[in-house]
């Protein structure tokens, strides 16, 4: 994974507490994220291969990965899907590739972020910094024993659900889909992941069931089911939960 140089230099910042994987094979895109990375708050590790990247995924525990679409001996995006089946640690896909059509599939199989080569460090370090802070607000959230946003209130230890004071009835399942999506508040829930959670493993490709069920509640929650306020929807990709200091 690292030559002897690679090895002394990762060496110096072992010690420091922010862990970053990047998994991609150029040399100087690797470099160059090690150096801008290397403060007080990042440690950087350096994987030239997919293979080599889901290894040190397990091994090292990173709290962010940086992900390369183009790798020698497999495809980024499978490399994402992989990472997925064990780990919800935020992915951050760095690519040359810019049509829209690659973004929707990255962060369809598991991608947090999209940043397009070329790109600069002081953007590629906030975007880190972002997904931080996501990633500390989902694990607060768990812990959580009610969440608001707006005027819906999830009280968790009730299993109560309001919306401007009134009560509104859920059934068992859309009561742990409406769960799912406030434990990911303001980040985007994609259909697989949803469906997955809540039906099961073998129905995570159903994404049309899913919208005539998402309607279903958004007609129990949302003032204007046809202006909703609290589920979003992001085209092609799933949907979203107003975060609780969201406007919108």
């Amino acid at each position: 994974m690292m030559n002897p140089q690679q090895e002394s230099a990762h060496t110096d910042i072992a010690a420091k507490s922010v862990r970053v994987l990047v998994i991609d094979d150029e040399p100087e895109i690797g470099k160059t994220i090690r150096t801008g990375l290397a403060s007080d708050e990042f440690q950087v590790e350096w994987a030239l291969t997919g293979k080599t990247g889901l290894d040190e995924v397990m091994r090292w525990r990173p709290d962010v990965i940086i992900l390369d679409l183009f790798l020698p001996d497999q495809d980024g995006v499978a490399v994402c899907r992989a990472i997925r089946l064990h780990t919800q640690t935020p992915i951050i896909v760095l690519s040359v590739r810019e049509s829209e059509h690659d973004k929707v599939l990255a962060l369809n199989e598991g991608a947090d972020d999209y940043l397009t080569k070329p790109f600069s460090m002081p953007e590629l370090e906030a975007r880190v910094r972002v997904a931080l802070r996501h990633a500390a607000r989902q694990r607060a959230r768990d812990h959580e024993t009610r969440f608001q946003t707006g005027g819906l209130v999830i009280d968790f230890a009730r299993r109560l659900v309001t919306v401007d004071g009134v009560e509104q009835h859920l059934t068992p399942t859309e009561y742990e889909t409406l769960v799912y999506l406030a434990r990911h508040a303001g980040m985007v829930v994609r259909h697989r992941d949803l469906l997955r959670a809540v039906w099961g493993a073998e129905h995570e490709d159903e994404a049309h069931y899913l919208r005539v069920f998402i309607g279903q509640i958004r007609r129990k929650l949302e003032p204007q089911v046809g202006a909703p306020r609290y589920i979003l929807t992001e085209p092609g990709i799933g949907y979203r939960l107003r975060a609780p200091d969201s406007e919108g």
